[in-house]
């Protein structure tokens, strides 16, 4: 088969290797006076595309920006950070290592000095290296540190800047055609009801100018939280006006709510994956951020269980319904067992239901919301209207019980004063005059109607779905190999996508990708995957 393998890929590749050569020459000498003898040190075997998996760690790619030392280094320190090595455990020796995970003692031997001059293993003479007892607040430095490496994940080629959150947030703001952005977020504009918004917008226009030219209220929109109250009565939820807040889209929902629930210090639980946004924002606030495993019908609840007897959360963030970036639900056991550990561990569930006009009900996909169950007493609800209705209005609401919606406001007023009474007028109107709930229906059954298409389609290229989803607009794929490389490849043909490694909190190379079902019927998006893949 030809090799169509871009050349700022190769160049990438050959400057890797070259570092990794350098690499474990400076190693050599620290291997001596570690003990292990230059002439044994087993010869790296050769790693198949897609790396090869070892006893202790999964995922070692050669062809990855990242040096090997690095790779282990930040798989080592994650399984520590996360309780999977023990203080005081053994680590295998330099050699038992090497062997094992198919590279040199030279490498090891790197490796496990780092991870001793990070904190993470001790030294001790004659007896190997040993997993470090560390007390809490050096954990946290620890991590943050870790966390600002992870999201700096080199590449090579076209530029110098890294695959990071930044880096994909970035690029979803580029002026690219929808077609060529698999990995967005969003639907095409034209998906959207812009006559609907632009007469609203108009109505409102037309109203007594003072009240366009004056600050609304800190809560919101009157009128809107009313209109909201009926909406979220419809979900089964009870909630008075006085206890929804609206905000700037659900980003300043998460934040207002961590700002004003959590201090520096304190353990934020996330899904992983999940959306990847919140995790610096988080991470900013002197927050440690954990994930917990999403299976297919909602979070791993006995890991849940047993990372918040260890970790005590302040908060635990959720998709119930519709899951980004794999479209799954919440099944109602699930969600019981979830408000047991939140009552039982004492945390606050937030619940982000920013997909929600896009579920097509329980018959299609079963879905049980947290806050339905619960009726706002530990779960705070989190919904807007970017991904359905514009995103350029940026109106997004909590519902919560009165006392925390009470001290969310002012958390809001002291940080915003208000937010923007316009657009939320414009909200108002569209949901007020009728349409927006066929709007919602048309995009479903759009959705619906090219889903199904497109996971064959992902299938013949050899692209793997565990369980395809009956409703959203993402499928979280699996490439089988790196997309970290695979994105940088995508982004030398100006087409973006978005790398598991992203949506996981630790930031560890990923073989996942989220691709947006709504983005992938340009030829040129499905040329380039089968290319790849192939």
């Amino acid at each position: 088969m030809t090799n169509t393998r871009p050349r700022t890929s190769l160049l990438g590749a050959a400057a890797a290797a070259a570092a990794e050569a350098v690499n474990e020459a400076l190693a050599a000498a620290k291997a001596r006076e570690a003990g292990v003898p230059v002439a044994s040190a087993p010869k790296p075997a050769p790693v198949p595309r897609g790396g090869a998996a070892g006893p202790m760690l999964g995922l070692l790619l050669r062809e990855s920006g990242e040096t090997l030392i690095d790779q282990i280094v930040r798989s080592v320190a994650a399984r520590i950070d996360d309780r999977v090595l023990r203080g005081g455990a053994r680590m295998p020796s330099i050699r038992a290592f090497a062997t094992s995970h198919a590279v040199s003692a030279f490498t090891v031997v790197a490796a496990y000095d780092k991870l001793v001059a990070t904190g993470y293993l001790e030294s001790r003479r004659g007896a190997g290296f040993f997993v470090r007892e560390r007390p809490a607040m050096a954990l946290n430095a620890a991590d943050s540190a870790a966390s600002t490496n992870a999201l700096r994940i080199p590449r090579s080629g076209f530029d110098a800047k890294p695959i990071d959150v930044v880096w994909l947030v970035r690029n979803m703001f580029r002026q690219m055609p929808h077609q060529q952005m698999p990995g967005s977020g969003v639907l095409p504009p034209d998906w959207l009801d812009g006559p609907a918004v632009a007469n609203a917008l108009r109505a409102v226009s037309r109203q007594s100018p003072n009240l366009l030219l004056s600050y609304g209220v800190p809560q919101g929109f009157l009128p809107l939280r009313q209109q909201l109250q009926h909406k979220l009565a419809e979900l089964e939820i009870a909630a008075a006006p006085e206890q929804i807040i609206t905000t700037v889209g659900v980003t300043q929902g998460l934040d207002l709510v961590a700002r004003e629930f959590t201090r520096p210090g304190d353990t934020i639980f996330v899904d992983d994956p999940a959306w990847f946004l919140m995790f610096g924002s988080f991470a900013a606030l002197g927050a440690k951020v954990i994930g917990i495993p999403r299976l297919g019908d909602g979070p791993d609840v006995a890991r849940l269980a047993e990372l918040a007897a260890l970790h005590k959360p302040k908060l635990y963030i959720i998709n119930s319904v519709l899951h980004n970036p794999s479209s799954t639900s919440l099944s109602a056991a699930k969600a019981f067992q979830v408000l047991r550990l939140s009552e039982e561990h004492d945390f606050i569930i937030v619940e982000d239901d920013i997909y929600c006009d896009l579920h097509p009900g329980s018959a299609v996909q079963p879905a049980t919301r947290l806050s339905a169950l619960d009726q706002l007493q530990r779960v705070i609800y989190l919904s807007g209207f970017s991904k359905t209705m514009a995103a350029n209005l940026r109106v997004g609401f909590i519902a919560t019980s009165p006392e925390r919606a009470e001290r969310l406001a002012d958390r809001k007023m002291l940080s915003t004063l208000t937010t923007s009474d316009i657009g939320e007028r414009v909200v108002y109107k569209v949901l007020s005059e009728g349409s927006y709930r066929k709007h919602a229906d048309r995009l479903r059954a759009r959705l619906d109607g090219i889903r199904a298409k497109t996971l064959r389609q992902m299938e013949r290229i050899g692209l793997k779905v565990d369980g395809s989803p009956p409703a959203g607009m993402f499928v979280w794929a699996d490439a089988g190999c790196d997309t970290n490389v695979l994105t940088e490849r995508a982004m030398a043909h100006n087409l973006l996508l978005a790398p598991g490694s992203l949506f996981s909190p630790k930031q560890l190379p990923s073989t996942r990708m989220r691709l947006n079902v709504s983005s992938m019927h340009d030829p040129a998006v499905w040329r380039f995957l089968e290319r790849e893949l192939s």
